[in-house]
Protein backbone atom coordinates (compact mmCIF):
# COMPACT_ATOMS: atom_id res chain seq x y z
CA UNK A 1 0.00 0.00 0.00
CA UNK A 2 1.20 3.80 -0.90
CA UNK A 3 2.06 5.56 1.85
CA UNK A 4 0.55 9.36 1.65
CA UNK A 5 2.76 12.56 1.16
CA UNK A 6 2.79 14.83 3.48
CA UNK A 7 1.73 18.58 2.39
CA UNK A 8 4.60 21.02 2.65
CA UNK A 9 4.31 24.55 2.61
CA UNK A 10 5.47 26.83 -0.39
CA UNK A 11 8.34 28.13 2.25
CA UNK A 12 9.25 24.56 3.23
CA UNK A 13 9.34 23.58 -0.42
CA UNK A 14 11.85 26.40 -1.89
CA UNK A 15 14.13 26.27 1.08
CA UNK A 16 14.63 21.93 0.63
CA UNK A 17 15.21 22.84 -2.93
CA UNK A 18 17.66 25.57 -1.93
CA UNK A 19 19.49 23.09 0.42
CA UNK A 20 19.16 20.01 -1.74
CA UNK A 21 20.50 21.92 -4.89
CA UNK A 22 23.80 23.27 -2.85
CA UNK A 23 24.55 20.28 -1.07
CA UNK A 24 23.90 17.97 -4.39
CA UNK A 25 26.07 20.29 -6.47
CA UNK A 26 28.69 20.02 -4.13
CA UNK A 27 28.60 16.23 -4.01
CA UNK A 28 28.46 16.46 -7.69
CA UNK A 29 31.91 18.19 -7.18
CA UNK A 30 32.73 15.22 -5.17
CA UNK A 31 32.38 12.98 -7.87
CA UNK A 32 34.38 14.63 -10.51
CA UNK A 33 37.00 15.01 -8.20
CA UNK A 34 36.97 10.73 -7.35
CA UNK A 35 36.50 9.87 -11.25
CA UNK A 36 39.09 11.78 -12.51
CA UNK A 37 41.14 9.15 -11.88
CA UNK A 38 39.71 6.93 -15.17
CA UNK A 39 40.61 9.53 -17.28
CA UNK A 40 44.04 9.94 -16.12
CA UNK A 41 44.42 5.97 -15.99
CA UNK A 42 46.26 5.39 -19.54
CA UNK A 43 47.90 8.77 -18.87
CA UNK A 44 50.07 7.33 -15.71
CA UNK A 45 51.08 3.82 -17.94
CA UNK A 46 51.82 6.48 -20.84
CA UNK A 47 53.84 8.72 -18.67
CA UNK A 48 56.11 6.15 -16.52
CA UNK A 49 55.39 2.72 -17.69
CA UNK A 50 53.72 1.37 -15.20
CA UNK A 51 51.58 -1.62 -16.54
CA UNK A 52 47.82 -2.00 -15.39
CA UNK A 53 48.45 -3.78 -12.20
CA UNK A 54 50.38 -1.10 -11.10
CA UNK A 55 47.61 1.50 -11.85
CA UNK A 56 45.01 -0.81 -10.37
CA UNK A 57 47.38 -0.75 -7.09
CA UNK A 58 46.57 3.02 -6.76
CA UNK A 59 42.44 2.14 -7.30
CA UNK A 60 42.51 -0.83 -4.94
CA UNK A 61 44.33 0.99 -2.06
CA UNK A 62 41.85 4.46 -2.29
CA UNK A 63 38.54 2.38 -2.44
CA UNK A 64 39.31 -0.24 -0.11
CA UNK A 65 39.93 2.84 2.53
CA UNK A 66 37.09 4.38 1.74
CA UNK A 67 34.98 1.37 2.32
CA UNK A 68 36.38 0.63 5.41
CA UNK A 69 36.40 4.63 6.35
CA UNK A 70 32.65 4.88 5.20
CA UNK A 71 31.62 2.06 7.88
CA UNK A 72 33.60 4.55 10.98
CA UNK A 73 32.49 7.94 9.40
CA UNK A 74 28.57 6.58 9.32
CA UNK A 75 28.46 7.29 12.67
CA UNK A 76 30.41 10.35 13.55
CA UNK A 77 28.52 11.65 10.79
CA UNK A 78 25.31 10.94 12.43
CA UNK A 79 26.09 12.15 15.74
CA UNK A 80 28.13 15.16 14.35
CA UNK A 81 25.56 16.21 11.30
CA UNK A 82 25.61 15.98 7.48
CA UNK A 83 26.39 19.62 7.02
CA UNK A 84 29.67 19.07 8.99
CA UNK A 85 30.17 15.93 7.55
CA UNK A 86 30.16 17.63 4.19
CA UNK A 87 32.23 19.90 4.45
CA UNK A 88 34.98 17.77 6.45
CA UNK A 89 35.31 15.58 2.86
CA UNK A 90 35.15 18.76 0.69
CA UNK A 91 38.44 19.79 2.45
CA UNK A 92 40.14 16.76 2.49
CA UNK A 93 39.08 16.32 -1.20
CA UNK A 94 40.36 19.56 -2.70
CA UNK A 95 43.92 19.12 -0.29
CA UNK A 96 44.50 15.88 -1.78
CA UNK A 97 43.50 15.89 -5.66
CA UNK A 98 45.82 18.96 -5.66
CA UNK A 99 48.44 16.55 -3.84
CA UNK A 100 48.24 13.88 -6.08
CA UNK A 101 48.50 16.30 -9.11
CA UNK A 102 51.73 18.03 -7.63
CA UNK A 103 53.48 14.57 -8.16
CA UNK A 104 53.65 15.49 -11.58
CA UNK A 105 56.65 17.79 -10.19
CA UNK A 106 58.48 15.11 -8.03
CA UNK A 107 60.80 14.23 -10.38
CA UNK A 108 63.22 13.37 -7.53
CA UNK A 109 61.06 10.49 -6.86
CA UNK A 110 61.78 9.00 -9.87
CA UNK A 111 59.30 6.75 -11.88
CA UNK A 112 59.43 3.58 -9.61
CA UNK A 113 58.19 2.76 -6.18
CA UNK A 114 58.46 5.95 -4.40
CA UNK A 115 56.43 7.71 -6.90
CA UNK A 116 53.85 5.28 -6.74
CA UNK A 117 53.57 5.28 -3.30
CA UNK A 118 53.33 8.48 -3.36
CA UNK A 119 50.43 9.08 -6.00
CA UNK A 120 48.60 6.06 -4.12
CA UNK A 121 49.08 7.14 -0.63
CA UNK A 122 47.35 11.07 -2.03
CA UNK A 123 44.74 9.24 -3.80
CA UNK A 124 44.07 6.87 -0.77
CA UNK A 125 43.37 10.20 1.94
CA UNK A 126 41.42 11.75 -1.02
CA UNK A 127 39.11 8.96 -0.82
CA UNK A 128 38.91 8.71 2.82
CA UNK A 129 37.94 12.44 2.96
CA UNK A 130 35.57 11.54 -0.19
CA UNK A 131 33.54 8.45 2.05
CA UNK A 132 31.80 11.63 3.96
CA UNK A 133 30.06 13.01 1.09
CA UNK A 134 27.38 10.33 0.51
CA UNK A 135 26.61 9.87 4.17
CA UNK A 136 26.60 13.05 4.83
CA UNK A 137 24.37 13.97 1.34
CA UNK A 138 22.03 11.04 3.04
CA UNK A 139 22.09 12.21 6.41
CA UNK A 140 20.78 15.64 5.25
CA UNK A 141 18.33 14.31 3.32
CA UNK A 142 16.86 12.11 5.41
CA UNK A 143 15.69 14.61 7.49
CA UNK A 144 13.94 17.06 4.50
CA UNK A 145 12.13 14.26 3.02
CA UNK A 146 9.11 11.95 3.86
CA UNK A 147 9.29 8.03 3.15
CA UNK A 148 6.83 8.28 0.02
CA UNK A 149 9.03 11.37 -1.25
CA UNK A 150 12.34 8.99 -1.36
CA UNK A 151 11.77 7.37 -4.63
CA UNK A 152 11.65 11.19 -6.00
CA UNK A 153 15.07 11.73 -3.84
CA UNK A 154 16.76 8.72 -5.04
CA UNK A 155 16.32 9.84 -8.72
CA UNK A 156 17.65 13.19 -7.81
CA UNK A 157 20.61 11.64 -5.87
CA UNK A 158 21.51 9.48 -9.11
CA UNK A 159 21.47 12.27 -11.50
CA UNK A 160 23.80 14.48 -9.16
CA UNK A 161 26.42 11.39 -9.19
CA UNK A 162 25.49 11.14 -12.85
CA UNK A 163 26.37 15.59 -13.48
CA UNK A 164 29.80 14.92 -11.55
CA UNK A 165 31.06 12.14 -14.40
CA UNK A 166 29.17 14.37 -16.75
CA UNK A 167 31.85 17.00 -15.53
CA UNK A 168 34.64 14.93 -16.23
CA UNK A 169 33.40 13.90 -19.05
CA UNK A 170 32.17 17.41 -20.30
CA UNK A 171 34.92 19.47 -18.88
CA UNK A 172 38.20 16.89 -18.12
CA UNK A 173 37.93 15.51 -21.78
CA UNK A 174 37.64 18.62 -23.30
CA UNK A 175 40.26 18.85 -26.50
CA UNK A 176 41.90 22.07 -24.54
CA UNK A 177 42.23 19.88 -21.24
CA UNK A 178 43.41 16.44 -22.77
CA UNK A 179 45.95 18.81 -24.32
CA UNK A 180 47.21 19.68 -21.35
CA UNK A 181 49.64 17.59 -18.62
CA UNK A 182 47.76 14.94 -16.74
CA UNK A 183 47.85 16.60 -13.37
CA UNK A 184 45.65 19.29 -14.56
CA UNK A 185 42.96 16.46 -14.64
CA UNK A 186 43.30 17.10 -10.87
CA UNK A 187 43.78 20.33 -10.17
CA UNK A 188 40.45 21.59 -11.65
CA UNK A 189 37.79 19.59 -10.01
CA UNK A 190 40.08 20.49 -6.80
CA UNK A 191 38.95 24.25 -7.79
CA UNK A 192 35.37 23.51 -8.42
CA UNK A 193 35.37 21.61 -4.90
CA UNK A 194 36.44 24.47 -3.01
CA UNK A 195 33.88 26.47 -4.68
CA UNK A 196 30.85 24.49 -3.67
CA UNK A 197 32.33 23.63 -0.08
CA UNK A 198 31.70 27.43 0.44
CA UNK A 199 27.61 27.46 -0.81
CA UNK A 200 27.70 24.68 1.71
CA UNK A 201 28.99 26.45 4.43
CA UNK A 202 26.84 29.19 3.91
CA UNK A 203 23.36 27.64 2.49
CA UNK A 204 23.38 24.00 3.45
CA UNK A 205 21.17 23.04 7.19
CA UNK A 206 20.51 19.91 8.61
CA UNK A 207 17.36 20.09 8.92
CA UNK A 208 13.81 22.17 8.64
CA UNK A 209 14.45 22.88 12.41
CA UNK A 210 17.51 24.08 11.86
CA UNK A 211 16.58 26.59 9.04
CA UNK A 212 13.61 28.04 11.19
CA UNK A 213 10.74 25.50 9.64
CA UNK A 214 8.77 23.32 11.37
CA UNK A 215 9.84 19.54 11.85
CA UNK A 216 7.85 16.81 10.27
CA UNK A 217 7.57 12.87 11.01
CA UNK A 218 9.08 10.68 7.96
CA UNK A 219 7.55 7.75 9.19
CA UNK A 220 11.10 5.85 8.79
CA UNK A 221 12.85 3.39 10.65
CA UNK A 222 13.96 5.25 13.74
CA UNK A 223 10.45 7.33 13.79
CA UNK A 224 9.22 8.28 17.34
CA UNK A 225 12.42 7.45 19.12
CA UNK A 226 13.63 9.59 21.06
CA UNK A 227 16.66 7.56 22.39
CA UNK A 228 20.29 9.95 22.63
CA UNK A 229 21.85 9.71 19.15
CA UNK A 230 24.89 8.03 20.26
CA UNK A 231 27.60 5.82 18.51
CA UNK A 232 25.69 2.61 20.33
CA UNK A 233 22.04 3.64 18.92
CA UNK A 234 22.82 4.03 15.63
CA UNK A 235 25.08 0.47 15.75
CA UNK A 236 22.30 -0.78 17.11
CA UNK A 237 19.75 0.39 14.96
CA UNK A 238 21.50 -0.79 12.22
CA UNK A 239 24.08 -3.56 12.58
CA UNK A 240 20.65 -5.63 13.95
CA UNK A 241 18.74 -5.53 11.36
CA UNK A 242 18.48 -8.55 8.90
CA UNK A 243 17.78 -6.37 6.06
CA UNK A 244 20.36 -3.86 6.63
CA UNK A 245 22.77 -6.74 7.09
CA UNK A 246 21.69 -8.36 3.62
CA UNK A 247 21.65 -5.00 1.03
CA UNK A 248 25.66 -4.56 2.23
CA UNK A 249 26.10 -7.79 0.85
CA UNK A 250 24.70 -6.98 -2.83
CA UNK A 251 26.25 -3.29 -2.43
CA UNK A 252 29.42 -5.22 -2.53
CA UNK A 253 28.34 -6.66 -5.59
CA UNK A 254 27.19 -3.39 -7.51
CA UNK A 255 30.76 -2.32 -6.28
CA UNK A 256 32.53 -4.91 -7.57
CA UNK A 257 30.98 -4.58 -11.46
CA UNK A 258 30.57 -0.82 -11.28
CA UNK A 259 34.07 -0.28 -10.17
CA UNK A 260 34.79 -2.61 -12.87
CA UNK A 261 33.21 -0.84 -15.41
CA UNK A 262 33.79 2.98 -14.36
CA UNK A 263 37.36 2.42 -13.78
CA UNK A 264 38.11 0.74 -17.06
CA UNK A 265 35.95 1.40 -19.59
CA UNK A 266 37.88 4.44 -21.16
CA UNK A 267 41.11 2.77 -21.31
CA UNK A 268 39.46 -0.33 -22.88
CA UNK A 269 37.99 2.40 -25.36
CA UNK A 270 41.93 3.66 -25.95
CA UNK A 271 42.93 0.41 -26.26
CA UNK A 272 40.57 -1.86 -27.67
CA UNK A 273 38.96 0.19 -29.83
CA UNK A 274 41.45 2.52 -30.46
CA UNK A 275 39.52 5.90 -29.78
CA UNK A 276 41.31 8.44 -27.63
CA UNK A 277 39.58 10.44 -25.01
CA UNK A 278 39.39 13.93 -27.43
CA UNK A 279 38.04 11.90 -30.21
CA UNK A 280 34.45 12.57 -30.94
CA UNK A 281 33.02 9.55 -30.62
CA UNK A 282 34.42 8.44 -27.73
CA UNK A 283 33.38 12.02 -26.10
CA UNK A 284 29.64 11.76 -27.65
CA UNK A 285 29.43 8.18 -26.31
CA UNK A 286 31.20 8.90 -23.32
CA UNK A 287 28.58 11.49 -22.24
CA UNK A 288 25.54 9.37 -23.42
CA UNK A 289 26.55 7.04 -21.10
CA UNK A 290 26.68 9.50 -18.09
CA UNK A 291 23.51 10.35 -19.67
CA UNK A 292 21.42 6.94 -18.77
CA UNK A 293 23.09 6.99 -15.71
CA UNK A 294 20.92 9.98 -14.77
CA UNK A 295 17.50 8.79 -16.53
CA UNK A 296 18.21 5.37 -15.01
CA UNK A 297 17.90 7.09 -11.52
CA UNK A 298 14.91 8.48 -12.42
CA UNK A 299 13.28 5.76 -13.98
CA UNK A 300 13.94 3.78 -10.33
CA UNK A 301 12.35 6.44 -8.28
CA UNK A 302 9.55 6.79 -11.17
CA UNK A 303 9.02 2.31 -10.13
CA UNK A 304 9.53 2.08 -6.32
CA UNK A 305 6.97 4.89 -6.02
CA UNK A 306 4.65 4.45 -8.47
CA UNK A 307 4.76 0.77 -9.44
CA UNK A 308 6.19 -1.10 -6.56
CA UNK A 309 4.65 1.24 -3.59
CA UNK A 310 7.77 2.65 -1.93
CA UNK A 311 9.82 -0.67 -2.48
CA UNK A 312 13.27 -0.57 -3.68
CA UNK A 313 14.43 -4.34 -3.79
CA UNK A 314 12.31 -5.10 -7.00
CA UNK A 315 13.86 -1.94 -8.96
CA UNK A 316 17.42 -3.15 -7.65
CA UNK A 317 16.70 -6.58 -8.96
CA UNK A 318 15.13 -5.28 -12.07
CA UNK A 319 18.98 -3.15 -12.69
CA UNK A 320 20.70 -6.17 -11.57
CA UNK A 321 19.32 -8.44 -14.51
CA UNK A 322 20.14 -5.60 -17.04
CA UNK A 323 23.62 -5.86 -16.00
CA UNK A 324 23.83 -9.62 -16.61
CA UNK A 325 22.71 -8.87 -19.90
CA UNK A 326 25.15 -5.81 -20.72
CA UNK A 327 28.00 -7.54 -19.49
CA UNK A 328 27.34 -10.54 -21.30
CA UNK A 329 27.59 -8.60 -24.39
CA UNK A 330 30.47 -6.38 -23.92
CA UNK A 331 32.43 -9.96 -22.92
CA UNK A 332 31.21 -11.60 -26.43
CA UNK A 333 31.68 -8.10 -27.95
CA UNK A 334 30.17 -8.94 -31.23
CA UNK A 335 30.99 -5.61 -32.60
CA UNK A 336 31.87 -1.63 -31.64
CA UNK A 337 28.21 -0.46 -31.61
CA UNK A 338 26.82 -3.13 -29.80
CA UNK A 339 29.40 -2.76 -27.23
CA UNK A 340 28.67 0.70 -26.75
CA UNK A 341 24.43 0.40 -26.42
CA UNK A 342 25.70 -2.14 -23.99
CA UNK A 343 27.62 0.80 -21.98
CA UNK A 344 24.87 2.66 -22.08
CA UNK A 345 22.24 0.08 -20.67
CA UNK A 346 24.62 -0.70 -18.39
CA UNK A 347 25.74 2.50 -16.82
CA UNK A 348 21.89 2.80 -16.61
CA UNK A 349 21.35 -0.43 -14.84
CA UNK A 350 24.28 0.35 -11.87
CA UNK A 351 22.41 3.64 -11.49
CA UNK A 352 19.25 2.14 -11.09
CA UNK A 353 20.76 -0.26 -8.13
CA UNK A 354 23.10 2.36 -6.32
CA UNK A 355 20.29 5.06 -5.98
CA UNK A 356 17.69 2.89 -4.69
CA UNK A 357 20.46 0.95 -1.88
CA UNK A 358 22.86 3.60 -1.23
CA UNK A 359 20.51 6.35 -1.63
CA UNK A 360 17.02 5.90 -0.48
CA UNK A 361 17.40 2.31 1.24
CA UNK A 362 20.02 3.45 3.11
CA UNK A 363 17.40 6.34 4.56
CA UNK A 364 14.52 3.81 4.94
CA UNK A 365 16.21 1.01 7.36
CA UNK A 366 18.53 3.26 9.40
CA UNK A 367 16.17 6.18 9.63
CA UNK A 368 16.76 9.86 9.55
CA UNK A 369 18.72 9.37 13.50
CA UNK A 370 20.92 6.52 11.68
CA UNK A 371 20.57 7.24 8.00
CA UNK A 372 24.08 7.82 7.80
CA UNK A 373 25.56 4.61 9.41
CA UNK A 374 23.18 2.89 7.14
CA UNK A 375 24.53 4.34 4.38
CA UNK A 376 28.00 4.15 5.72
CA UNK A 377 27.55 0.35 5.57
CA UNK A 378 26.08 0.14 2.23
CA UNK A 379 28.25 2.65 0.59
CA UNK A 380 31.16 1.63 2.47
CA UNK A 381 30.19 -2.51 1.28
CA UNK A 382 29.98 -1.00 -2.49
CA UNK A 383 33.77 0.49 -2.42
CA UNK A 384 35.27 -2.79 -0.90
CA UNK A 385 33.98 -4.15 -3.84
CA UNK A 386 35.70 -1.88 -5.98
CA UNK A 387 38.56 -2.89 -4.63
CA UNK A 388 38.67 -5.78 -6.02
CA UNK A 389 38.80 -4.41 -9.32
CA UNK A 390 41.98 -2.24 -8.90
CA UNK A 391 45.21 -4.29 -8.98
CA UNK A 392 43.00 -7.18 -8.84
CA UNK A 393 41.28 -6.31 -12.44
CA UNK A 394 44.69 -4.61 -13.65
CA UNK A 395 46.21 -7.96 -13.29
CA UNK A 396 43.53 -10.31 -14.78
CA UNK A 397 43.92 -7.73 -17.56
CA UNK A 398 47.61 -8.18 -18.13
CA UNK A 399 47.63 -11.76 -17.87
CA UNK A 400 44.12 -12.55 -19.88
CA UNK A 401 43.57 -9.64 -21.79
CA UNK A 402 40.04 -7.04 -22.35
CA UNK A 403 37.92 -10.45 -23.40
CA UNK A 404 38.38 -11.51 -19.15
CA UNK A 405 36.78 -8.18 -18.44
CA UNK A 406 33.09 -8.26 -18.76
CA UNK A 407 32.74 -12.23 -18.03
CA UNK A 408 34.98 -11.45 -14.62
CA UNK A 409 31.91 -9.63 -13.26
CA UNK A 410 28.97 -11.43 -14.52
CA UNK A 411 28.70 -13.69 -11.91
CA UNK A 412 28.46 -11.10 -9.30
CA UNK A 413 25.67 -9.01 -11.22
CA UNK A 414 23.54 -12.34 -10.39
CA UNK A 415 24.34 -12.97 -7.33
CA UNK A 416 22.84 -9.45 -6.53
CA UNK A 417 19.78 -9.97 -8.27
CA UNK A 418 18.97 -13.27 -6.32
CA UNK A 419 19.20 -11.64 -2.87
CA UNK A 420 17.19 -8.94 -3.96
CA UNK A 421 14.46 -11.54 -4.69
CA UNK A 422 14.95 -12.77 -0.49
CA UNK A 423 14.29 -8.50 -0.04
CA UNK A 424 10.97 -8.10 -2.33
CA UNK A 425 8.73 -7.18 -0.30
CA UNK A 426 11.11 -5.33 2.52
CA UNK A 427 9.55 -1.84 3.90
CA UNK A 428 10.67 -0.09 6.31
CA UNK A 429 8.15 -0.04 9.81
CA UNK A 430 7.89 2.70 12.51
CA UNK A 431 10.17 2.38 15.10
CA UNK A 432 12.44 -0.09 13.43
CA UNK A 433 10.47 -3.11 13.18
CA UNK A 434 10.85 -4.73 9.48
Amino acid sequence: MALATPLHTPQFKNRRTMNWLVLGLTYAAMYMARYNFPLANKALSDAYGWDKAQVGLIITTATLIYGISALFNGPIADRFGGRRAMLIGATGAFVFNVMFGLGAYLGVLGTGPVLLGYLASMWTLNMYFQSYSALALIKVNSGWFHVSERGVFSAIFGSMIQSGRFLVFLLLAAPVVIALPWQWRFFIPAAIVAGMALFTFFVVQDSPKDAGLPDFDALDATSGDTEKITFSYVARKVFTNPIAITIPVAEFCTGLVRGGFEQWFPRYMQEVQHLELNNPVFQKNALLVVGAGIVGAFIAGFASDKLFGHRRPPVAFIGYVLQVICLTIVWKAPSMELVIAAFVVNSLAISMVHSMLSGTASMDFGGKRAAATAAGMFDGMQYIGQSFVGWGMGMLLDTFGWGAWGSSMLGFAGLGAVLMLFLWNARPSRGGGH
